[in-house]
C-alpha cells in the first residue's frame, strides 16, 4: 500500500490529539510529550503504557472538551499540579491546591541533608518545619525518621489544613504538629533541627516569572533584597536552636553569598556551609550551632 493511502488517525483519536497537544506545548515546555502523555493519562484514568498501545482510541466528546480545557491551562503556564490535584515529592504523592506553593524537586537537597544529620543524631528529635506550604519536608521527615517530631508552622490556614491532610495520608499525623504561626516568633521551646524553605524571591524579579501568575505571590516575595524574612527567621532563630543543633534554609540561586554573611551575622561562632543543587548552583545554607550555649 501506498504510504500516502494509508488511513489516517480520526481527528478525535487518540493520537491526533497527542500529536496536537505536543505541538501546543513545544513552545512553552522542555518536556512536552511527557506533559501531554501525564494529562491523557490522568483525564483518561489510564497509564502511559495503555496510551501507547491504545493510539487508535477514540476520544468521547465530553473528554475531548475536559482535555482540551486543561491543556489550554497548560500551554498558559498553569500548574500540572493544581490540574491533577497532586505533586509527587520525595518519593511520594502530596496533596496540592490553588493558593499554596506547589513543591519543587529542588528542596529534597533540604529535606536529603536534614535526614543525614539526623541519622547521625538520633537523639535529636525536636523538629520544626517554618513555611511548610503543602507540608512536603515535614511530612517527609516524619515519614522517614519515625522518632522525630515535626511541627509544622505557616502563617496561611489553608497550608496548615493541607499539610495536616498529608500528614494523616501518609499516617505520620501523630509525629507532625500543624500550627497557624508567623515564623517562630510564638515559640519558647528550643528546636535541634530549623528547617525553612520561605519566600526567597527579591520583589523587583517577581513580575517576570511566570510562575507568579498563578502560584501564591506572598509565598515567592522575600522582599527588596529577597532576604527580609529569612533575615527575620534567623534573628528568632538565635534563641531557639538548640546547642549543637542544625538550621536548613533553601535560598534563592543569586543570593548564595549574600544569604552566608546574613548567617554569619547572626551566628558568627557556628560554622555556615553554603551547598549547591544537581544544576550547581547554590540552594541551601546549613547553619551548624556550636554545643556552648553561648548565643
Amino acid at each position: 500500500m501506498n504510504q500516502r493511502n494509508w488511513p489516517q488517525p480520526a481527528i478525535n483519536s487518540l493520537q491526533n490529539w497527542l500529536k496536537t497537544a505536543r505541538s501546543q506545548l513545544e513552545p512553552v515546555s522542555d518536556a512536552a510529550t511527557l506533559e501531554a502523555h501525564m494529562l491523557a493519562s490522568f483525564v483518561l484514568a489510564h497509564p502511559r503504557s495503555w496510551l501507547m498501545a491504545h493510539s487508535d482510541t477514540l476520544i468521547a466528546a465530553g473528554e475531548l472538551e475536559i482535555l482540551n480545557s486543561h491543556l489550554q491551562k497548560l500551554v498558559d503556564g498553569y500548574p500540572f499540579a493544581y490540574i491533577t490535584g497532586e505533586r509527587e515529592f520525595f518519593g511520594r504523592k502530596f496533596a496540592i491546591q490553588p493558593g499554596i506553593l506547589v513543591p519543587r524537586p529542588e528542596t529534597e537537597l533540604l529535606v536529603e541533608t536534614a535526614l543525614q544529620w539526623l541519622a547521625f543524631h538520633p537523639s535529636r528529635g525536636a523538629v520544626i518545619d517554618v513555611g511548610c506550604g503543602s507540608g512536603c519536608i515535614a511530612v517527609s521527615l516524619a515519614a522517614e525518621c519515625h522518632w522525630v517530631k515535626v511541627c509544622a508552622v505557616d502563617i496561611f490556614p489553608d497550608a496548615v489544613r493541607l499539610t495536616q491532610r498529608n500528614a494523616v495520608t501518609h499516617h505520620v499525623n501523630s509525629n507532625v504538629l500543624c500550627l497557624v504561626g508567623d515564623l517562630i516568633s510564638a515559640f519558647n521551646t528550643k528546636f535541634d533541627l530549623i528547617c525553612a524553605n520561605l519566600p526567597y524571591i527579591p520583589t523587583r524579579l517577581l513580575n517576570g516569572l511566570a510562575v507568579t501568575r498563578f502560584e501564591p505571590a506572598l509565598a515567592l516575595d522575600g522582599g527588596e533584597n529577597g532576604l527580609q524574612i529569612i533575615d527575620r527567621l534567623l534573628k528568632q532563630a538565635i534563641q531557639l536552636i538548640s546547642p549543637g543543633g542544625l538550621i536548613l534554609l533553601e535560598i534563592e540561586s543569586s543570593l548564595g553569598e549574600n544569604s552566608q554573611q546574613l548567617a554569619l551575622q547572626y551566628f558568627p561562632k557556628s560554622e555556615v556551609r553554603l551547598v549547591r543543587d544537581l544544576a550547581d548552583h547554590p540552594r541551601l545554607i546549613i547553619i551548624q550551632s556550636r554545643w556552648e550555649n553561648s548565643f
